[in-house]
C-alpha cells in the first residue's frame, strides 16, 4: 500500500479526482462523476451535488488500487455564490459563474463606481460572472434568505467545509470574488456595505489561508465516507485556473490558453497586475503572486454546438475545419452564444458574419474554432498591453487541447508553437500538487517545480491568419449590452 494524495477539480460540468504518489508525484488513478447540467442564462446547482460527486469520483479513483490517502486538495469553479444559515443548511441552489442573471446588478456596480476604481480598488471589475454580483441580486430578490445569511461561500470554500468543518478559503479563489483584495490581504466589508447593504460582514466571510497553509485535518465523518485516512491533512484549495497554472507547471514568461465550457487565457505574475480597463483580471495565484487573466463565456461549447448542428462527431468537426480555405472573407463568428464576460455583454448572443451561396460546411466548422480561439487570443493581447511577458511557451490545457484544430489555430494566429504537457485534468494535478506540499511541509512552488510536466506535443504554425483580425474586432464590437440582431 502506498501513500497517495488526492486532487481534487469540481467543475461546472463533474467532479475528478487524481490520487499520486505523495513522494514521486506519479499518477495513480483518477476518477470521475457527472454534476447537473445547467442551462445559462440561469445556472444554478444544489451544492450537495458536488459533494456526491465528490464521494462518488474518489469511489471510482479507490476501486481498484490499495492505496492509503494522506492529503487532499480542492480546487473548483469561480465565482459561484453559496449561502448558508447558522447551523450550515444551504439557503438556495448556489448560482453559478456563468449565470448572467444578476448583469443588471453588475451594471449598477459599474454605474455607482467605474471600472478604473474597482479595478484599483480589488483588481477586478465586476461583471455577472463574479460573486459580489450575484450577492446584490440576492440582497434585491430574495430578502428573507438574504436576512438568514450567516456564511458566504465559494464552491471550493464550501467543499473545504464539509471536508474539514472549517470556514477557509484562499486568496486565488477570494480575489474572484469582488469584495477581496488580494493586494492588501483583507476581505473589502466596506465595500459590500456600500453596494449591497450595511450589515457586521466579518462573520459572514471565511478566513483567508496563506498559500502554503493546511485548511486543517479531515474531519471523521468526511473520511469516513471518502474512504481517507482519519489524520489526513486538507490544503487550502484554489480556483480552478489557479490550480491548473501549478499543475501544468506555468512560469513566468508562459501564457495558458484553457479551452473547457469556458475559454480563460492567464499568465503568472510576481507583482499585482491592475487594469483599468477592467479587460484583463488581477486576481491572485495560489503561491503568493499574481495571475492576471481573461476569460470568455464561451469555448468548448461552441464547438460542441456547431458539431450538433452539422451532425458530426468533434474528430470530424476538427478535420472539416482544417480543411477549409484560407479564404480571406470566410464567415466570422463572434462566439457569444450564451452571452459574454469579456467583453461585458451578458445578453449578446453569438453572430456569424460572411455567409453566402458559396458558404461550405468546412467553413461553418472553422468559424467555431476561430471564433472561439480569436477572443482568446484578444485576452492574450490585453495580458500583453499591461506589460506581462508573453514570450515563453504558449500551452494549451484542458477539454479542447485535445483537438489538433484548436492547437492549430491557436498557433497561426498567435505565430508561435503551441505546446501541451503531460497533465490532461491540470486542475486537479495541482490540486494534489497543494495536498503533497502542505502533507510534506513544503511550499506549492517548490513540489511544482518538482513535479513540472513533460511535454507532449508541439503544434508549429503553418499559416498565417491575421488577415482576418480587424473584420473579427468589428464583429466582436457590434453589439451592445442589451441589445440582440
Amino acid at each position: 500500500m502506498i501513500d497517495v494524495v488526492a486532487g481534487v477539480d469540481s467543475s461546472t460540468q463533474s467532479c475528478t479526482v487524481e490520487l499520486r504518489d505523495a513522494a514521486s508525484g506519479a499518477l495513480v488513478s483518477t476518477g470521475r462523476a457527472p454534476h447537473p447540467v445547467t442551462h445559462p442564462p440561469i445556472s444554478e446547482q444544489d451544492p450537495e451535488s458536488w459533494w456526491q460527486a465528490l464521494v462518488a469520483a474518489m469511489g471510482d479513483a479507490r476501486r481498484d488500487v490499495e492505496v492509503r490517502i494522506i492529503g487532499v486538495s480542492v480546487g473548483a469553479q469561480c465565482h459561484g455564490l453559496v449561502v448558508s444559515d447558522e447551523a450550515g443548511r444551504l439557503l438556495r441552489p448556489a448560482r453559478l459563474w456563468n449565470d448572467t442573471t444578476s448583469g443588471p446588478q453588475a451594471a449598477a456596480l459599474l454605474d455607482r463606481h467605474p471600472a478604473s476604481w474597482w479595478a484599483q480598488q480589488i483588481g477586478i471589475v465586476p461583471s455577472a460572472a463574479i460573486t459580489i454580483s450575484k450577492l446584490a441580486l440576492l440582497a434585491e430578490t430574495d430578502a428573507d434568505a438574504f436576512a438568514r445569511v450567516r456564511h458566504i461561500s465559494v464552491p471550493h470554500d464550501w467543499l473545504t467545509y464539509r471536508l474539514t468543518g472549517r470556514r477557509v478559503t484562499d486568496r486565488s479563489d477570494a480575489s474572484g470574488t469582488g469584495y477581496y483584495s488580494a493586494d492588501t490581504g483583507r476581505w473589502r466589508t466596506d465595500i459590500l456595505d456600500e453596494v449591497v447593504g450595511e450589515r457586521d460582514w466579518a462573520p459572514l466571510l471565511p478566513e483567508v489561508l496563506a498559500p502554503d497553509e493546511a485548511a486543517g485535518r479531515i474531519a471523521p465523518a468526511a473520511a469516513a465516507e471518502l474512504g481517507i485516512d482519519p489524520g489526513a491533512l486538507v490544503g487550502a484549495g484554489g480556483g480552478d485556473q489557479h490550480l491548473a497554472a501549478q499543475g501544468i507547471g506555468l512560469g513566468e514568461g508562459d501564457v495558458a490558453y484553457s479551452l473547457g465550457t469556458s475559454g480563460v487565457v492567464f499568465a503568472t505574475t510576481p507583482d499585482p497586475v491592475v487594469d483599468v480597463t477592467g479587460s484583463v483580471d488581477g486576481v491572485a495565484n495560489v503561491t503568493g503572486g499574481y495571475l492576471p487573466l481573461v476569460c470568455t463565456l464561451n469555448a468548448t461549447k461552441v464547438t460542441d454546438t456547431i458539431a450538433r448542428l452539422l451532425a458530426v462527431d468533434h474528430a470530424a468537426l476538427a478535420a472539416l475545419a482544417l480543411a477549409a480555405p484560407l479564404d480571406p472573407e470566410r464567415p466570422l463568428l463572434a462566439a457569444y452564444l450564451d452571452g459574454e464576460r469579456s467583453p461585458r455583454l451578458p445578453s449578446a448572443r453569438g453572430m456569424l458574419a460572411g455567409l453566402s451561396t458559396a458558404t461550405s460546411r468546412e467553413q461553418l466548422a472553422l468559424a467555431a474554432f476561430e471564433g472561439v480561439a480569436l477572443g482568446l487570443v484578444r485576452g492574450e493581447r490585453g495580458l500583453a498591453s499591461l506589460g506581462i511577458p508573453v514570450t515563453g511557451r504558449t500551452i494549451a490545457i484542458g477539454g479542447g487541447a485535445r483537438s489538433h484544430a484548436y492547437r492549430q489555430i491557436i498557433a497561426d494566429l498567435t505565430g508561435r508553437a503551441v505546446h501541451t504537457v503531460d497533465a490532461p485534468e491540470g486542475t486537479a494535478r495541482g490540486a494534489a500538487i497543494q495536498a503533497a506540499a502542505v502533507v510534506r511541509g513544503e511550499t506549492v512552488a517548490a513540489v511544482t517545480d518538482a513535479w513540472r510536466p513533460e511535454a507532449t506535443s508541439v503544434t508549429e504554425p503553418v499559416a498565417d491568419r491575421g488577415d482576418i483580425w480587424n473584420r473579427y474586432i468589428r464583429l466582436a464590437d457590434l453589439q451592445s449590452d442589451g441589445e440582440r440582431f
